[in-house]
């Protein structure tokens, strides 16, 4: 079968998946195997087998009754995905979840072996009406020996030098809260992205101010926060070009800070003074028609890493590099496929290994399986600076992204917070695409989409 994906089985020589037909619906297929020749595509007898007009996808059987499929749908008067059973004999469906839960998003049908039941994915947030426990912090099975590893609410997560709190961006703003889940705050207000503690001053947090995936002259600069100060003023401006400086990183001593901006025109690194900004004085630590990007300053002083297309510019691909702070020793560490990424590394707090994510391990679940993410791939890997001992920590069908280490060993136990759990997310993007009824909201950074359990 060409261009097929989500097979399951009816018996030895039937099995149904979906794809995108030429009429641009996503449909269900049943594909029958000969039984007096080789299989191939051009043996396989594809047909059919839900209709136009509606998307119709991750199909499940059942062994004890072959009259019907379950399918994951969107129709075009409804913004979410709900479950339904095709029967196959009569060709027509049988509407199962949008008649209790209308406004939520339903996912991956399974059918019962005595098929008796269906059953399927959904969220189970408060605004569902149903209880959900709020985790700060996710264990995460660890495959390396006395290495814990979490998944953590929010982005761009970063850990106090004495590893009792954590700065997080959570769009949009920046917020700070206790390891043990309390005392969580707001400490910035404006849209931002990355956060990095000052290893020397209590309480000074640095982020970049401004939107996320710009170009070299959107306005975006760092900032420092005092998450100490309870004042609305408690952040001061480092940068005074505006010409996307992002992703601070602060050396061991808290003197400076290193940091990526577009004030040449290209995303290169420059290092600044970490109390005054570039007021004080500015240099600039790499040069070319290229992006490097997301750095980090070593724990002993001698290094920087960062991710960079310098290898073949623009192409999207993404390698990582390290350089001295005096701009000598760049060396490539990890080199990246065509349009590949090795991004957001971080550096251990002994400064002998790095960690990082990257697209190494591909896609281990089918997109259209999981809500909307902007990538689906991306997994944790760690590497000594020398570019060996290549390790993977996780595997999921998530992306895995902007690792950091925290300071100290953490328990491998889930850390639970007051906050209510909600459902809002969305879903595939390019399921919201319904051909002949004018209906595409796409990308990104279009018009908003209906979320999960919101209405």
């Amino acid at each position: 079968v060409e261009h097929g994906g989500w097979p399951c089985w009816v018996d030895d020589s039937t099995l149904y998946f979906h794809r995108r037909s030429e009429d641009q619906w996503i449909s269900v297929y049943k594909a029958t195997f000969p039984k007096d020749k080789p299989v191939s595509t051009e043996s396989v007898t594809i047909q059919r087998v839900t209709p136009p007009g509606l998307h119709a996808f991750t199909p499940a059987t059942s062994p004890g009754n072959h009259k019907f499929i379950a399918v994951a749908t969107r129709r075009p008067n409804s913004s979410f995905r709900h479950i339904e059973l095709f029967d196959t004999v009569k060709n027509e469906f049988i509407e199962l979840t949008r008649h209790v839960s209308p406004t939520t998003h339903h996912l991956n049908p399974f059918i019962s072996p005595d098929s008796a039941r269906v059953g399927y994915h959904k969220c189970r947030g408060e605004s569902n009406g149903a209880k959900a426990t709020q985790l700060l912090l996710e264990n995460v099975k660890s495959p390396v020996p006395n290495l814990s590893l979490f998944r953590m609410y929010g982005s761009f997560p970063s850990f106090s030098p004495a590893g009792d709190r954590i700065a997080y961006v959570d769009f949009p703003g920046v917020y700070v809260v206790n390891r043990d889940g309390s005392n969580l705050r707001q400490v910035f207000h404006l849209n931002a992205f990355g956060s990095a503690w000052d290893p020397v001053r209590k309480g000074i947090v640095y982020t970049s101010a401004g939107p996320e995936f710009s170009s070299v002259s959107t306005e975006v600069d760092i900032v420092s926060i005092n998450v100490d100060d309870v004042e609305q003023s408690n952040y001061k401006r480092l940068t005074i070009d505006g010409k996307n400086n992002a992703f601070p990183s602060p050396s061991p001593d808290g003197k400076r800070i290193v940091f990526r901006s577009g004030r040449s025109g290209h995303k290169n690194l420059y290092i600044m003074d970490a109390i005054e900004g570039e007021t004080s004085w500015i240099e600039r630590l790499t040069d070319g028609p290229w992006t490097d990007t997301m750095c980090n300053w070593s724990p002993d002083g001698d290094w920087i890493a960062f991710s960079s297309d310098r290898h073949d510019p623009g192409s999207g691909s993404f390698e990582l590099y390290m350089i001295h702070p005096n701009g000598t020793g760049l060396r490539r560490l990890l080199r990246s496929g065509s349009s590949g990424r090795v991004n957001h590394p971080s550096f251990r707090p002994d400064g002998k290994l790095l960690v990082f994510t990257t697209d190494y391990g591909g896609i281990s679940a089918e997109p259209i399986s999981n809500p909307h993410h902007y990538q689906p791939y991306g997994e944790i890997f760690t590497m000594k600076l020398d570019g060996s001992d290549l390790k993977r920590l996780t595997h999921n069908s998530y992306e895995d992204g902007t690792p950091t280490w925290a300071p100290l060993y953490i328990n491998p136990v889930d850390v639970e917070w007051p906050r209510k759990g909600e459902c809002a997310f969305e879903d595939c993007h390019w399921l919201n695409e319904m051909p002949g009824h004018g209906i595409k909201l796409v990308g990104p950074w279009g018009l908003a989409k209906p979320q999960c359990g919101v209405f």
